[in-house]
This record gives C-alpha cells, sequence and structure tokens, in this order.
C-alpha cells in the first residue's frame, strides 16, 4: 500500500484503502469514532492520557511534522493496531511522534534504531500494564462502595495510583540505565559493547508439561508466579542480569562464570527447599554473546539451553568454555586430584579455597552445536558460602 500527501492509500489494484495508524481503538469512521464504546473507558482513557481525543492520525502525524509512512512505523512498533482515519489521538501522540523524529532529524537516532527505541518500549511497558491492571483488580475483595462492580472500581484505583507509578516507573528506568551504562564503560572495547563475553544460564522447572495436566489453572498460576519471583530475586541479588521468563524457564546472564554457577546453585538449593516446587535443572555456557532490545543471542545461548534439557534433576551442566573460566579464574580447581596435591604442598599455609567443584561428564552429540563435553558444577564444602 502507498500513502499519498492527503493520507490516503491505494493498494496495487487501486482501490482506496485508509492508511495505518494504531491505537487500542479499532473504528472506521471519524464521526463516530466513540460510537459503541464504554463511556468508562473514553473517561479511563482521558484520566490516563491527561487529553482529549483531537487528532485523526493523519493530523496528528501533519502536527508533529512527519510523513504517514514515518508516523505509522512509529506507532505500529509501540504495539497499537491500525484505526484507519478515527479521530482518537491527543496531544502526546503528537509530542510522542515529534520527539522520536526530532531525534532522527537529530543526528542522534537512525531512523531503523528509532524504531527499534519504539519496539522495545512498547513490548516492555505493555507486558508491565497489563500486569499492573490484572495485580490491581484481582487483589480487590470487595468493592469500596456497596453495589459498585469491578469495573466502576477501576477509575477510582488508577486515579489513586497513576502519580505514583509514574514516578517509581521512572526512577526505576534510570536506575537500570545507569547500571547498563556502568556495564558499556567497563567494555574493553567498542565491539564488546554489543558482542561480549558473558555467562549465561538456563534454569527449567523439571515435569511442566504434567503438572500441566494434573493442576488447576490457579494453582499453575501462582506456581509459576512463585517461580519467577525466586528466580528474579535470587538472579539480582547475586548480582546476575534476568534476562527473560517462560513460565516454566529463566534465562539470566553474568558478567562473570563465578556469579553465574553462584546463581545456578542456589537457584537449585532453594527450589529443593520448597516442597511445593518440581525439581530444578539449570544449563550454563560461557562465551560471545549478542545483545538485542534487551535479549540475548547466538551459540553461547543456544548451548546453555541444550545442556539444560540434558542436565539430570536438581543438577547443573556447564560447557567446557565455562569450566575452564572458573579453572581460570581460582573459583575452581583443574582436578580434585590437583587440588589435594596443592593442599598437601604448602602444609602448615592456608590451601586455596576454592568455591565450586567439577565433575566432567562424557562427551555427548547435542543436536546443530556438534560433539560438546558437559560438566557437573557443585558446591565444594571448603568454599565459599
Amino acid at each position: 500500500m502507498t500513502v499519498d500527501d492527503t493520507g490516503s492509500g491505494a493498494d496495487a489494484d487501486g482501490r482506496e484503502e485508509p492508511p495505518p495508524f494504531p491505537s487500542s481503538l479499532e473504528q472506521g469512521d471519524s464521526d463516530d469514532a466513540e460510537s459503541g464504546e464504554h463511556p468508562l473507558a473514553l473517561r479511563l482513557e482521558q484520566l490516563i492520557l491527561g487529553a482529549e481525543r483531537r487528532y485523526t492520525p493523519f493530523q496528528a502525524a501533519r502536527s508533529a511534522g512527519v510523513s504517514m509512512e514515518l508516523a505509522s512505523r512509529f506507532w505500529r512498533a509501540m504495539g497499537f493496531a491500525d484505526i484507519g482515519q478515527a479521530k482518537a489521538l491527543t496531544e502526546a501522540d503528537v509530542l510522542a511522534l515529534r520527539r522520536l523524529a526530532g531525534l532522527v532529524e537529530a543526528g542522534l537516532l537512525s531512523e531503523a534504531m528509532a524504531v527499534q527505541v519504539a519496539r522495545s518500549t512498547g513490548q516492555t511497558t505493555a507486558r508491565l500494564a497489563e500486569w499492573q491492571m490484572d495485580s490491581f483488580l484481582e487483589g480487590l475483595t470487595e468493592p469500596p462502595e456497596p453495589g459498585m462492580t469491578r469495573t466502576e472500581v477501576t477509575y477510582p484505583i488508577v486515579e489513586l495510583l497513576l502519580p505514583e507509578l509514574e514516578e517509581f516507573l521512572v526512577y526505576v528506568w534510570r536506575r537500570q540505565l545507569a547500571a547498563s551504562a556502568g556495564r558499556v564503560v567497563q567494555a574493553a572495547d567498542d565491539e564488546e559493547m554489543v558482542d561480549r563475553r558473558l555467562a549465561v544460564g538456563f534454569a527449567d522447572l523439571v515435569g511442566f508439561t504434567r503438572l500441566t495436566r494434573r493442576m488447576e489453572e490457579e494453582e499453575l498460576g501462582e506456581l509459576v508466579e512463585a517461580f519467577e519471583t525466586t528466580s528474579a530475586d535470587l538472579v539480582a541479588a547475586r548480582g546476575g542480569r534476568l534476562i527473560k521468563t517462560l513460565g516454566d524457564e529463566v534465562l539470566y546472564a553474568a558478567d562473570d562464570a563465578g556469579t553465574a554457577a553462584d546463581i545456578a546453585l542456589r537457584l537449585v538449593e532453594t527450589m529443593a527447599h520448597d516442597e511445593t516446587m518440581p525439581e530444578l535443572r539449570v544449563g550454563m555456557a560461557f562465551g560471545t554473546v549478542t545483545t538485542r532490545m534487551g535479549d540475548v543471542f547466538g551459540t553461547t545461548v543456544n548451548l546453555a539451553s541444550r545442556l539444560t534439557s540434558i542436565a539430570p534433576r536438581d543438577a547443573v551442566l556447564v560447557d567446557s568454555a565455562f569450566a575452564e573460566e572458573l579453572i581460570r579464574t581460582g573459583d575452581a580447581p583443574a582436578s580434585e586430584a590437583e587440588a589435594a596435591e596443592a593442599a598437601a604442598e604448602k602444609e602448615g599455609e592456608e590451601p586455596p579455597v576454592y568455591r565450586f567443584a567439577l565433575q566432567p561428564m562424557w562427551q555427548r552429540p547435542v543436536r546443530g552445536l556438534g560433539v560438546v563435553e558437559p560438566w557437573l558444577l557443585t558446591r565444594r564444602s571448603d568454599g565459599t558460602p
């Protein structure tokens, strides 16, 4: 489809169709853009956005000084649905377009990067917004006034929480940005800022598919939430970064192998002490990782995932590069025999203290990655707690 200067589009057959532009509405006629919508939904939208609907997509793009094509790319990237030419946009929408386009015009971002910014922000905040609304409404057992429905309670809740949540969101974002900036400036070179050597770990609940057939939906939801919450807290507290959660699996990364190893073993130990939790298995690899939009990619990530699938229950498997890194940093001995020999040679002196032990396992072929040599990682009784 093409978009002309008037904002109308035509397909390959010459038929006119409205230019794409997203929002939470899907109305096709600007005169009745608000028809069929719940009045409370409109009041909530105005409360949250702090402005009334004033613009059609074409009017918003023109006011922001950007083309309809670019405006559509930005808004779709943020995750909003096409609305044709409904009058459903506000001054805030115009300002957002203007800011993104201004970053491109100033040369601070390429157009592709600006779209990535819109997409990553939209994806992250969409999940956050859904979770917040679900959690707030689920927590309401009784309305503040007799006869009020949960829908009617939504407005006063949002009105009270909105300013506080907005401030808190900005605070957390600034904290995370500061931490990320700190990691970037410590990188050895520019290439390492994107393709970095990291320790990557997957933690997976054993037998989760069978559980989904036996447990009620509410019980299953509580189990997944408990697993994700516990994992996120442990990863953060020990200095790792939670990349994403996948229900029965979490993916995390750490700058060094020792930190990642400690996190993995603590996850297994913590879950083992919780009778409500299934057994856990963890796979980890160390090597070059490509980072994009907060996610990690590459052979190292794939290898960690494959090791997880073959790890024994309540155990941690690592690849040979991960084992070598632990040996290099002095976190684990090359072998138990070497550790005993070193202790005997230094009689009367403090023997070296190793945090972890490594046991080589049988080499085995791994789909798509060839033959790998897994190592079983355990915690040494004489190591640092």
